[in-house]
């Protein structure tokens, strides 16, 4: 019985939910057109999607959220955590799709017989000996059933793919570069990292030097060419830690641009949500694209 409803769930979402936004009724081009998703994974996935009006197909940009450890807040997680971005990629061309991790929101479905009872995958254990590797795999893992599905559908150009990525979404983003998928060939993080303000303190990072070793694991296999944000008022991951980060990923083999933004209103680590911080990244992922196209 319960197999046969979320079959029956999974079938009502895959028809696109088709919400017109504000802008899409502006003259300014090009109209964009919102959906929400659901996508028929081992683990049932619902997705915000944004793309150029019309049938594509489209070049792709997975966006990946980041991560609470508060089961509360993962609850009342949103369908879509910064909208602006979103839009932004989509304006570029791009079929914008952003999932929201398994046991966020929506995304918690309950189908105990399957072992999907709220399910949430991105704890990295105890600091005292943190998997930040296996955290980072596990998105990795979301966004190649993510890629391979479009490109199956033929909705998306198979040599046209990007990843962003948010916090441990960026974190993710990074692991999924260290498998090289032949689709993907550019990587944006936002404030990228894992185990940032234990205890909700500021600077109070989980094992920051394994998170710099795990940052050089990754950078052994990948050569996807990536860009790394960060700004200087981050209190998640800050500026001697992230750089630490990237010159052990850089020097173990990995392809990554490193750039340290100015302070971001009151929590630099939220720049990918800030409209007032969008002049700052933007030049700098244009630039990025171009250069990778």
């Amino acid at each position: 019985m319960r197999s046969a409803l979320l079959t029956t769930l999974l079938t009502v979402l895959l028809l696109p939910t088709v919400i017109r936004s504000a802008e899409a009724e502006s003259s300014s081009p090009p109209q964009l057109q919102e959906e929400v998703w659901g996508l028929p994974f081992e683990l049932p996935t619902l997705a915000y999607v944004v793309h150029p009006v019309g049938n594509g197909p489209f070049p792709l940009a997975v966006m990946n959220h980041g991560v609470s450890l508060n089961a509360r807040e993962r609850s009342f997680f949103p369908l879509v955590e910064f909208r602006n971005t979103a839009f932004w990629f989509a304006r570029q061309g791009y079929m914008v799709v952003a999932p929201v991790g398994p046991g966020y929101g929506g995304g918690g479905f309950d189908v105990p017989e399957r072992g999907l009872y709220g399910p949430f995958f991105s704890h990295v254990g105890p600091c005292e000996k943190p998997n930040f590797r296996g955290a980072g795999l596990a998105i990795a893992k979301l966004d190649g059933w993510i890629i391979d599905y479009l490109i199956e559908r033929k909705t998306v150009r198979p040599e046209k793919v990007i990843v962003i990525g948010q916090s441990a979404g960026g974190w993710g983003a990074i692991a999924l570069s260290s498998q090289n998928p032949a689709s993907v060939r550019a990587i944006i993080t936002f404030a990228a990292g894992r185990g940032g303000r234990v205890g909700g303190k500021p600077d109070n990072n989980c094992a920051p030097d394994q998170l710099v070793r795990a940052a050089a694991e990754f950078g052994q296999t990948s050569r996807v060419p990536m860009l790394w944000l960060y700004s200087e008022n981050d209190t998640y991951f800050g500026p001697v830690l992230t750089k630490e980060m990237h010159e052990a990923f850089t020097a173990a083999g990995g392809d990554a641009e490193y750039h340290m933004l100015p302070a971001v209103g009151g929590e630099g680590h939220f720049l990918i949500h800030s409209v007032e911080a969008m002049p700052l990244w933007t030049p700098l992922v244009l630039d990025f694209l171009q250069r990778h196209p």
